[in-house]
């Protein structure tokens, strides 16, 4: 009997200690295989993503996490969530300027997949050596214009012009939006532009995009041999001196448009963006991003085809050869902070969205990328209108495309400033005058505390 009962014990030790191994594999392996948490940017971008994830997961195993920041709200909601013991493992940095915030929570991508995938390494976010963040796309901004609308005008007996092949200049630009709000009921529109969105955190259209132009040709004019960009990142002071052009745009909007100046306030990018689908305005400027909410407003009225983009003009000196703006403030970085297994999840991630064929087609047909990555073939293109405008720019040797020199803004301080004093002049409670001071002023002023 005790050699009965021995046995017996022996055999439940061995099936515990077997059962125990077991756990521990399946806890080894759980641990090895990660999990990512992408804090994501681009609300627009929101609803794809959620497909991005799910087909990710069902292919690799691994779960995914995506959370969307508010417009105008990632870089707090990054520094709530960075703290977390579940913080994100893949965050974007805002260009060289964000990279000074986040730099110490990047992980070095030198000699990894992903960074060898870049079609041109120069574009990677560096810290001496390392490499910091990647770009994930290429994106351009400029004037979208619905062009059945266009062509109605163009039709027109009195037309000022019968092209926009014809409008390269902001005088001439000028003169057509005029003439156009002038008609504006024989061509069914509320008004020439969509709403100039300037309610809380929705400025950014005009004190980074549409600011990008005039800033370009001040830092231009300092020699056509100096990069516009590096140049601005290292200028202590800016005088502003395109600024008249930039009032003269910003006011062609704001008079022109389907909302009048003093309720521009309370309107957002998503209000303009609906009623340029709807019909009721035949221009807002925004970039080729702005796609999937155009095609996703209910009732849109707007077809694919007719969805195109023209140049920022201001009336400076050359403007003519100049294309719309392209580059990029959109750049991957992964958490150094996270485990390694959640690093290599996250790699994981990136690596089969830019390469695999289910990652490349939603890039390519959901997200709207323009990819920078050597993974995509020259056929492969963003399917959607606006994208394949941007390459049709980038690809036209007529034009210099315009770079974002906005990237080296010094803070967004600064241009919340800029939009508190830009709005205020909007609404006729201030004058040019302080929106000029808030731009100089706070330029240098928060230079001084960032650099």
């Amino acid at each position: 009997m005790k050699k009965l009962l021995a046995l017996i014990l022996s055999a439940v030790i061995i099936m515990n200690l077997a059962a125990a191994c077991g756990d521990d594999d399946v806890t080894e392996e759980s641990g090895n295989e990660g999990s990512v948490y992408f804090l994501n940017f681009k609300p627009e971008s929101e609803a794809a993503y959620k497909k991005v994830a799910e087909s990710f997961t069902e292919e690799t195993g691994i779960p995914i996490n995506i959370v969307t920041a508010a417009a105008g709200t990632y870089e707090q909601k990054l520094a709530s969530e960075i703290t977390k013991s579940e913080a994100p493992t893949i965050f974007q940095v805002n260009g060289p300027i964000g990279l000074e915030s986040w730099e110490d929570h990047c992980m070095d991508l030198q000699g990894t997949d992903l960074y060898e995938m870049l079609s041109d390494k120069s574009l990677a976010l560096k810290d001496g050596d390392e490499v910091c963040a990647v770009p994930y796309t290429v994106e351009g901004f400029g004037i979208i214009y619905n062009d059945s609308i266009m062509q109605n005008y163009f039709k027109m007996e009195d037309s000022v012009v019968e092209s926009v092949d014809e409008i390269k200049s902001f005088d001439t630009f000028k003169a057509v939006v005029e003439d156009m709000t002038a008609k504006k009921e024989e061509l069914g529109i509320e008004g020439v532009f969509a709403s100039t969105s300037m309610a809380s955190g929705e400025q950014w259209r005009w004190t980074s995009h549409l600011a990008n132009v005039p800033f370009y040709h001040e830092f231009h004019s300092l020699g056509e041999e100096l990069d516009p960009v590096i140049t601005a990142l290292g200028s202590e002071s800016v005088n502003f001196s395109y600024n008249e052009g930039f009032k003269n745009m910003f006011d062609l909007y704001i008079n022109n448009s389907v909302t009048a100046p003093t309720l521009i306030g309370g309107k957002t990018t998503a209000d303009s963006m609906s009623e340029f689908a709807l019909g009721k305005a035949a221009m807002v400027q925004n970039g080729n991003w702005a796609m999937s909410q155009i095609a996703g407003v209910s009732g849109n009225t707007v077809t694919e085809d007719d969805v195109k983009m023209m140049p920022i003009y201001i009336g400076a000196e050359g403007e003519e050869d100049s294309g719309i703006c392209v580059g990029t403030e959109n750049y991957l970085a992964i958490n150094d902070e996270a485990s390694d297994a959640d690093k290599q999840a996250s790699l994981k991630f990136l690596e089969w969205l830019f390469s695999s064929e289910t990652g490349k087609n939603y890039v390519l047909n959901d997200l709207g990328f323009i990819s920078p990555f050597n993974t995509f073939e020259d056929d492969e293109k963003p399917a959607d209108p606006l994208g394949s405008q941007v390459v049709e720019w980038i690809s036209n040797k007529g034009v210099t495309s315009v770079p974002w020199v906005f990237t080296a803004f010094p803070s967004d301080e600064f241009k919340n400033r800029f939009g508190d004093a830009l709005l205020q002049y909007a609404q006729g409670t201030g004058d040019w005058n302080n929106v000029v001071t808030a731009v100089t002023e706070n330029w240098a002023s928060e230079y001084a505390l960032t650099r």
